[in-house]
């Protein structure tokens, strides 16, 4: 363990001060008695957070931050790292949520004195939330370990006065995950509340590969009196972590154990009323050589290379006879030769029940349409089965915005409850079908649904068509009347003395505000790629503490990433939608600033040149430096008045750009699969 307690970085100190990294930087190099590095490397140190925080005290620098900064700076600098440092946090938060008399005994003496008691406090509630046993996830942690935490864990108590520990746990493991995001495969939580729907209400429910618990915190939604959730994580920190998030979340039982579930399941006795699982993909390891004679293989010992179809076997072994099995798949698992006998037996047996293609975007690797399985553990032999077949690959979003997930679970539970009551369906052309099984079992057993449903009505296709066509001929007569007038020859607007957007926020001429991580607010996200593509709000805002910053009518939102120059003014379809990351709000005064001028000077090339900085992989854009000349407003206006003609203009080309490529995109399609004639 280090000596110096918990560490910050030079980022951390900003944060802490509100200042720029910079101005550390200056610190530093100004002030003799500025507080020595204690850890990290000379490119980038860290330093001891109490030192810091006692010479900015000392300095006046000290910011007025939330307790959540203050929280989460003593949680990524902790001695023994992030993970086991938000562990111990969340074992106290669960001991202030469940047995708040106990915590409020334990801390109201010396860091010493809460050390000491604070073991016996925890392992009653733990014990009481996890059971006991080797195969709990959660353990309590030893005396002398939480000493150099007690900071930590009384801001944590301090951040769960006001909201309660429930969100602020939820706002520090957020807080972990977005700055780690490549060690996490998350689960959507649209996607996570769709499987859940189509497990239906169930009192136990298992995830064997539970990940951050996103599917069992869905299915818990739908909460029975007495409801249990289990489920199983190899990493053994996560595991810890995801029994937490539960535990404060829902009043089921919570048993979460910590080992990999295909090697080393915890679960063998288990027959629960539905399974949820996002396996991992692509697994070559998943245990193919000591796992050959394993009695999970009901349907045919899996490939090494279907690790995907052991964790569908797996999952199957553990729900009682006609419980539920919904999975995500990649889509390969449906067409790979080397799995065509699993997916046979699963057909003949009756186990399958139906196959659904997502959207691009629905759930990381965001470039692929992943699948859903519906399975059931079958009860008898099937007298003519069926399964269902659905595609909802229409309702992509553009570029990262994801699916429209409303249309997306509407299309799927309207499909799969008419199938599901009676096992049959009329078939939705391009939707939707119900498929005899007998007409998928050839050599290749192919289950992907595009391969089998019907194209879309030929009276559908083209009327569709038609009206793109009637849209984009009137949007190219726009175009063309929006088309600016060529500038005159040997005119040139005078120089004026320019300004900047740092000194015109100073002299409160505008407020500048940037995006946040989270909030409580359930609003639309306007996103970077949003503004960068002139759509509308396409994000979700996560849940946290965090106050969002909501935009109004005539805001100017500008994107500090990627090198483009744009500037969107905000209009009153997307006024009221959260400021996302890597996004700069300029609220302008309407008596000093027209909002178009604005815009219009803040997207000059050359502006953004002499305001942008640059790294190995991106460009990173100081809103503060960029210049407008100082103008009266009257005059501003005249400028206005032509940037938001281009901005229309520039909007109509998008718009007929996007109306193109659909209708001749349609047109193929028309033409290949017989909707549309050659003549």
């Amino acid at each position: 363990m280090q000596e110096h307690g918990t560490e910050v970085t030079a980022a951390g100190i900003a944060r802490l001060a509100g200042v720029g990294r910079a101005a550390v930087s200056n610190w530093r190099r100004r002030h003799a008695d500025f507080p020595r590095p204690v850890g990290g490397t000379e490119t980038s140190p860290s330093f001891a957070l109490a030192d810091v925080e006692a010479w900015l005290r000392a300095q006046g620098k000290l910011a007025e931050v939330p307790p959540r900064e203050r929280v989460w700076q003593q949680l990524a600098g902790h001695p023994e790292g992030p993970v086991a440092a938000l562990v111990q946090a969340g074992c106290v938060l669960l001991l202030i949520h469940d047995r708040p008399t106990l915590w409020l005994d334990a801390s109201a003496g010396s860091d010493e004195r809460l050390a000491d008691l604070l073991p016996a406090a925890l392992d009653q509630v733990l014990d009481a939330r996890f059971g006991t046993g080797p195969q709990r996830a959660v353990t309590t942690p030893a005396g002398p370990r939480l000493l150099p935490s007690a900071p930590l864990l009384r801001g944590a108590a301090e951040l769960a006065a006001g909201p309660g520990a429930r969100k602020a746990y939820e706002f520090l493991l957020g807080r972990h995950l977005d700055a780690n995001p490549r060690q996490y495969t998350l689960t959507p939580d649209p996607l996570a509340d769709l499987m859940a729907e189509l497990a239906g209400p169930a009192r136990t429910v298992l995830d064997p590969a539970c990940g951050t618990g996103s599917l069992l915190r869905a299915a818990a939604a739908t909460t029975r009196p007495g409801q249990e959730l289990y489920g199983q994580e190899s990493d053994p920190a996560l595991a810890a972590l995801t029994a937490l998030r539960l535990a404060l979340s829902t009043d089921a039982t919570v048993r979460i154990a910590a080992g990999d579930s295909l090697r080393a399941d915890a679960r063998t006795g288990l027959r629960a009323d539905a399974a949820l699982c996002h396996p991992p993909f692509n697994e070559r390891n998943w245990g193919h050589d000591e796992l050959a004679y394993d009695p999970r293989w009901e349907y045919g010992f899996p490939a090494r290379t279907e690790s995907e179809l052991a964790w569908v076997q797996h999952a199957l072994a553990r729900v009682r006879d006609g419980g539920t099995v919904v999975v995500l798949m990649p889509p390969a698992a449906a067409s790979r030769r080397s799995g065509r006998r699993v997916r046979a037996d699963l057909l003949r047996r009756g186990a399958l029940h139906a196959v659904i293609a997502l959207p691009v975007g629905a759930a990381p690797p965001y470039n692929l349409p992943l699948h859903l399985w519906v399975l059931r553990r079958p009860e008898r032999a099937p007298a003519q089965p069926g399964v269902l077949l659905a595609d909802t690959g229409q309702f992509a979003g553009e570029g990262r915005g994801g699916p429209d997930w409303r249309s997306v679970r509407d299309a799927v539970l309207d499909a799969w409850t008419a199938f599901d009551r009676t096992g049959r369906l009329d078939d939705r052309p391009g939707l939707a079908r119900c498929l005899p099984v007998i007409e998928l079992l050839d050599d290749d057993v192919d289950l992907a649904p595009a391969r089998h449903l019907p194209p879309p009505t030929a009276t559908g296709g083209t009327e569709r068509l038609t009206d793109v066509r009637e849209r984009l001929d009137e949007t190219l007569r726009l175009t063309a009347e929006l088309v600016p007038a060529a500038p005159g020859t040997g005119r040139a607007a005078p120089r004026r003395p320019l300004t900047t957007v740092g000194e015109l926020a100073r002299g409160g001429a505008l407020v500048l505000r940037t995006g946040t991580n989270g909030g409580h607010a359930r609003v639309p996200l306007l996103t970077d790629h949003d503004v960068l593509t002139g759509t509308g709000p396409s994000g979700t805002l996560p849940e946290g503490d965090e106050e969002p910053v909501l935009t109004e009518p005539g805001d100017v939102v500008v994107p500090v990433l990627g090198g483009g120059s744009v500037a969107r003014v905000i209009d009153a379809d997307t006024a009221g939608a959260a400021l996302g990351r890597n996004l700069v709000l300029l609220r302008p005064d309407p008596a000093a600033l027209d909002p178009w001028f604005l815009a219009g000077f803040l997207r000059g090339t050359a502006n953004h040149r002499q305001a942008s900085s640059y790294a190995s992989t991106a460009t990173r854009l100081d809103v503060r430096r960029l210049q407008l000349p100082r103008l009266p407003l009257d005059a501003q206006r005249g400028y206005g008045d032509r940037f938001r003609a281009l901005d229309e203009f520039e909007r109509a080309l998008r718009l007929a750009g996007r109306l193109g490529e659909q209708l001749a995109r349609g047109m193929y399609d028309g033409l290949t699969d017989g909707t549309v004639a050659p003549d």
